[in-house]
């Protein structure tokens, strides 16, 4: 069992950067594939990025976005640079679960574990 809790999210001008943290409960942390989601008003949640043995990102944000983690801390973190208003959006980590493969890897069905969300704007 995995509790996440986002941080960090606020309100930026296009351009500018922002830096979320999620922070997580339990021993074994490094054990999991680590990933962040996004959801938009109106929009279905979709796939920013995820960190395990690789990192691999969306290509909507692929070069903007890093996915770092310190197992130390039981944290992983998403800097986001060059926003733009299309990065508005509530922004959830998550933990994988039993049904992550390869072709779930990416979707919301391969975790099982998620935060609370934190919401980023980005104005114009």
């Amino acid at each position: 069992q995995v509790q996440l809790v986002e941080s960090g999210g606020g309100l930026v001008q296009a351009g500018g950067s922002l830096s979320l943290s999620c922070a997580a409960s339990g021993r074994t942390f490094s054990t999991y594939v680590m990933a962040w989601f996004r959801q938009a008003p109106g929009k279905e949640r979709e796939f920013v990025g995820r960190t395990g043995t690789t990192t691999v990102y969306a290509s909507s944000v692929k070069g903007r976005f890093t996915i770092s983690r310190d197992n130390a801390k039981n944290t992983v973190y998403l800097q986001m640079n060059s926003l733009n208003p299309e990065d508005t959006a509530v922004y959830y980590c998550a933990a994988h679960g039993k049904r992550y493969t390869s072709i779930t890897a990416s979707q919301i069905a391969g975790y099982d574990y998620w935060g609370q969300g934190t919401q980023v704007t980005v104005s114009s």
